[in-house]
């Protein structure tokens, strides 16, 4: 595995992970009371190992078994399993980790405080922190994608559509003028998406310049962090823009399959 950040950082604590299918970073927006976060790996045998803060143990999935997917929140981790229902570790306070009922299950997404999850009939459900209006996701129909931010949600229609709830303030209008999207990414405050043809799209905060990917081409496959951006291109090459802080964005040697 590969890993960029703050130098002995626990969630990077991953060098001897192996038989990896699937990664997510525990994310969390940037404020002086927040910032350490932690690991998720998917096993090929559908175990989960986790690295780094584990402080309402989120980490504590080492008997986790049958998993599919995984997700990674602030405090807290999520899962769907084989049988299409989904198992949670972490900070219940917010009502985020409350998944337990949910079933036909094939993707899960993890905000800062809420969560949502990604039905095989192409609805959605989400439970969580809803101040924002970002758990207002039950009308949502026709979805292959979910994303989740700080306050914000994302779904992609299988007609490459982008539907999003929650802040304004994260781009949520101006997405819904998207089309031809295969993939999307929900950073704190901002949205980003992969077109058709290989473009990267983004609105919401552009603060420190994570939004700046309209030059990309070729791109895959995007991640987006607090106030950063990741895109892979066709070649493997990993692309970034936004903040640079604790060496986020030191990925231009990295080659990815």
């Amino acid at each position: 595995m590969l890993t960029a950040g703050p130098p002995g950082a626990e969630e990077r604590r991953t060098a001897d992970w192996r038989d990896v299918v699937a990664v997510a970073a525990g994310n969390v927006h940037t404020a002086p009371n927040t910032g350490r976060s932690h690991t998720v790996g998917l096993r090929a045998d559908g175990t989960v190992l986790a690295a780094g803060w584990d402080r309402d143990g989120q980490c504590q999935v080492g008997d986790w078994s049958g998993v599919v997917a995984v997700a990674a929140g602030w405090r807290r981790t999520l899962a769907v399993l084989v049988d299409g229902t989904a198992r949670a570790a972490g900070r219940r306070a917010e009502g985020a980790a409350d998944v337990e009922g949910w079933r036909d299950l094939v993707a899960v997404a993890a905000g800062d405080w809420h969560s949502v999850g990604l039905r095989a009939d192409g609805t959605a459900v989400a439970t969580g922190n809803d101040r924002r209006g970002q758990c207002r996701v039950g009308r949502w129909r026709d979805l292959v994608a979910v994303a989740a931010g700080s306050l914000h949600t994302v779904g992609l229609t299988r007609d490459g559509r982008v539907v999003a709830a929650g802040s304004a303030g994260a781009g949520v209008a101006e997405v819904g003028t998207w089309c031809d999207v295969v993939a999307v990414a929900a950073g704190s405050h901002h949205t980003v998406g992969v077109t058709a043809d290989g473009r990267v799209l983004a609105a919401g905060d552009d603060g420190r310049g994570q939004c700046d990917v309209a030059a990309w081409r070729d791109v895959v496959a995007v991640a987006a962090g607090s106030t950063h951006t990741l895109g892979v291109r066709s070649d493997g090459c990993v692309l970034a823009a936004g903040s640079a802080e604790d060496g986020r964005c030191d990925v231009g040697d990295w080659r990815v399959r």
